[in-house]
């Protein structure tokens, strides 16, 4: 057969490094991020996705969570140092037990390895993704090796960390310094919410930012109302459908678990509030000290829940859903509520409004507030109830599809 001169030659691969995730599929917004992103693009011949995750420490990579996975490298013990996951390459960097430092750390040295590993492996312009703002201090001398190779460095900045009720002052100074150093020679600034992209064009005056939510996706689970593991957990957490309300998130201050503990046990519901979170003893303790809540049989601490087909199940059963994160940018645990969930209570901040706008209830954290919006809620009708629920997934499906955000990401690092 005669050759075709007139092929078209392949188009050259893209790679994109992508740090700052602790794991892949994991509690968290960013693992939760890298694993729908690399998913969209699991198919794309001329992009290839390298991500960086925690050998060891908190949020560590357990590459056993993670079906079907190809081992690319071990250690003598055995443990897995890299691996394959939907056509992505995974690399795992040990952490030193330093404390909250290590986070610096780990970012330091996953972008030490990706320029290392562009070198060994003649990989030409590639894309230096990194997510939160936590290596200003090395920020300047890094961004010259990524470009002595060719390579474009990429920044999200992420909420205002900066503004996190956990770090103590000298810290949160440190955060706002490195935010400005960090933003200062990105080439492209991806921000995940309207109004984060706004704050870094008028407080740094940056002239190369865009706009890239994460996504949502408004499918069912694919677990039936009858299966073994939504209704043990129904069980064991003396829980019923359509007879609780949720929150799911991390465990901090920040995200107002006082308020909307002190609101819900101030109220004359009868439901339940079930709080999915990694408890943290020391907060737990001085919630107990403050609010007595122990003495509520309402308020629930149900832990953890990383199925996320059973997470998904028991937001859609869930009569509503509380929110009150107030610090960073579209958070995807609003995402998936807004896709799932009938009824879902937010904290009046301009980036909840931003996202649920016209599709969700909104309230204070002044006294009082959020226990007359669950009264007031406690008696919807079903009609009034369907009608929240159709305007927030026709939101999600509008802005925050997977296949939206994804296709948004293929456009911008082939530009």
């Amino acid at each position: 057969m005669a050759e075709d001169n007139n092929k078209m030659p392949d188009k050259p691969v893209q790679h994109v490094f992508i740090i700052g995730s602790k794991s892949i599929g994991q509690y968290g917004g960013y693992e939760t991020f890298v694993d729908r992103l690399i998913g969209e693009h699991e198919k794309e011949k001329s992009l290839k996705y390298h991500v960086a995750c925690k050998a060891n420490g908190d949020g560590y990579m357990d590459e056993s969570k993670l079906n079907p996975i190809r081992i690319i490298k071990t250690n003598k013990d055995g443990s897995v140092t890299e691996f394959e996951y939907k056509n992505a390459h995974v690399f795992k960097i040990p952490c030193p037990a330093i404390g909250p430092a290590v986070a610096i750390y780990y970012d330091r040295a996953a972008v030490k390895y990706s320029i290392e590993y562009c070198k060994e492996n003649h990989i030409e312009h590639p894309i230096f993704y990194i997510l939160t703002c936590r290596i200003g201090l090395f920020i300047n001398p890094l961004v010259k090796q990524i470009r002595a190779i060719g390579g474009k460095y990429y920044l999200n900045p992420d909420g205002h960390e900066w503004k996190r009720a956990k770090w103590p002052a000298p810290v949160r100074k440190y955060w706002k310094w490195s935010e400005k150093k960090m933003v200062a020679c990105a080439d492209l600034v991806i921000c995940d919410s309207v109004n984060i992209e706004k704050y870094i064009k008028e407080e740094y005056h940056h002239p190369n930012t865009t706009y890239i939510a994460y996504g949502a996706d408004v499918e069912k689970s694919s677990l039936p109302d009858t299966d073994p593991k939504f209704v043990n957990w129904l069980n064991k957490n003396n829980l019923k459908t359509e007879q609780y309300y949720l929150v799911v998130g991390r465990f901090v201050p920040e995200n107002n678990y006082e308020t909307m503990i002190r609101e819900f046990m101030n109220s004359k519901s009868s439901k339940d509030f079930a709080l999915i979170t990694n408890v943290n003893d020391e907060f737990l303790a001085e919630l107990e000290s403050k609010l007595h809540w122990k003495r509520d049989p309402r308020i629930k601490f149900v832990g953890t829940v990383y199925d996320r087909e059973l997470l998904k199940k028991i937001r859609e059963n869930a009569y509503a859903y509380f929110h009150g994160h107030e610090v960073g940018g579209t958070n995807p645990s609003l995402l998936e509520a807004l896709g799932s969930t009938n009824l879902n209570l937010l904290l009046d901040v301009g980036f909840n409004r931003e996202v649920g706008q016209d599709a969700a209830l909104y309230w204070s954290k002044a006294e009082g507030n959020l226990a007359e919006l669950i009264d007031r809620v406690d008696t919807m009708d079903r009609k009034q109830c369907e009608e929240y629920a159709h305007k927030a997934k026709e939101r999600i499906k509008s802005a925050y599809s997977w296949q939206f955000i994804g296709e948004e990401y293929r456009k911008t690092w082939n530009k």
